[in-house]
């Protein structure tokens, strides 16, 4: 298998541009006589000196299972499982923690990590956790509704727009309006299947909509319609030939969006008993009829996804394998998938000194790509200006 190391990841990302130089600097030679030797080492020098891809990457937090990122102008929030939340200031570097060993935070489990003007908020096995910038103080809300597991918060999404803290919950989505300060259970179950109000994933999309991945299916929800009218949401699951039909269910663990496709992470789960119950994967659907799909057989190392991120042309892929015997999760790395060819390639975890396998979440800021893995953070630099665009304000 093809494994690819940073220098790797940097010709991948010049491969879309090389021929198109190589073909004008040949043209060139033709009617001015240059060697065609010299027309190689020209061009050569320009894949390898201008706008370097990969080049330079930073681990902080080692040790640290790094779940989720989000960024505020000036700062980095990260949440973690096992060391609570830390915040990091990009103009001195400073880390500071919120931890029980800190003494600042009453949990260290953390599943997401959301943040806005005023608030931060962690996403917990025992509810959510909200700190108030200006008090510096943390808060926990537990959630009557939902039973036993009603307070298993997995995703967080905050609406800028709207003021709108979206919380994914084992049971139930719950809708905070920051501007009323009231809480609203949402219960999405669809008829006798509890996996659908089981809510893993939540993204928005544009300016109207909003996707929560469930352990059973999709629900789409439109912002222009109160959240009380039924003809606001919709459902898919792996039926009517959604994700082509494949497996007993289907599990969304993440959600992308790329022009007019969307890429969803898919989670594996499978036992001797029932081989074929979630098959993972990544799927590709066009938002009309068809849909695609990414898995062990194109060259991925599993069929579990922990994460994804788009960065200019190519999909960045966290991936793992469910072990059906002991019937556990193994990290299997880093992959990155051509969004128009679909080629997938491996990346090699040691050229940029990770030291797990298991890459559970992603953040690109515009020039650093920084990857959280299961034992600490890695800040890659990806300068190439074909990678970059304007982030939404």
């Amino acid at each position: 298998m093809k494994v690819t190391s940073c220098m790797g990841i940097r010709l991948i990302w010049y491969k879309s541009i090389s021929n198109k130089i190589f073909k004008k600097l040949y043209t060139f030679t033709q009617y001015n006589f240059i060697p065609l030797y010299l027309c190689t080492i020209i061009a050569l020098a320009f894949l390898l000196t201008s706008n370097s891809v990969a080049q330079d990457h930073e681990i902080f937090l080692k040790g640290a299972a790094v779940t989720d990122i989000a960024e505020e102008e000036g700062f980095l929030w990260v949440s973690t499982y096992g060391q609570g939340i830390y915040r990091y200031s990009i103009a001195d570097g400073k880390w500071t923690n919120y931890s029980t060993k800190s003494g600042n935070l009453s949990d260290d489990l953390f599943y997401a990590v959301e943040v806005s003007k005023n608030f931060v908020w962690a996403a917990s096995v025992e509810g959510l956790f909200t700190l108030t910038k200006k008090g510096g103080r943390w808060d926990k809300r537990k959630f009557a509704q939902g039973g036993e597991f009603g307070n298993w918060i997995r995703s967080l999404k905050y609406d800028e727009n709207q003021n709108v803290l979206w919380i994914g919950r084992f049971r139930n989505i719950t809708r905070f309006d920051l501007k009323t300060r009231k809480y609203e259970d949402i219960d999405r179950t669809q008829g006798t299947d509890q996996k659908s109000n089981t809510i893993k994933s939540i993204e928005l999309d544009g300016d109207s909509l909003v996707w929560f991945g469930t352990e059973s299916g999709v629900h789409i929800f439109n912002k222009k319609k109160k959240y009380s009218d039924q003809t606001a949401w919709r459902y898919f699951s792996n039926k009517s030939k959604a994700f082509k039909e494949e497996g007993k269910t289907v599990s969304v663990s993440k959600i992308l969006f790329e022009g007019r496709n969307i890429w969803f992470g898919t989670d594996e789960f499978i036992t001797a008993e029932e081989p074929d119950f979630n098959l993972g994967g990544v799927y590709i659907h066009d938002r009309r009829f068809d849909w695609d799909r990414i898995y062990k057989r194109d060259g991925l190392a599993g069929n579990g996804i922990y994460s994804l991120c788009r960065i200019g042309n190519y999909i960045w892929v966290g991936v793992y394998e469910f072990d059906k015997q002991q019937k556990i999760e193994y990290g299997k790395g880093l992959y990155i998938i051509n969004r128009v060819t679909r080629q997938v390639t491996p990346v090699d975890l040691n050229e940029l000194d990770i030291t797990s396998s298991s890459i559970l979440s992603f953040h690109f800021d515009g020039t650093k790509l920084w990857i959280g893995t299961g034992e600490g953070l890695i800040k890659l630099k990806i300068d190439n200006r074909l990678a970059e665009w304007p982030k939404k304000k």
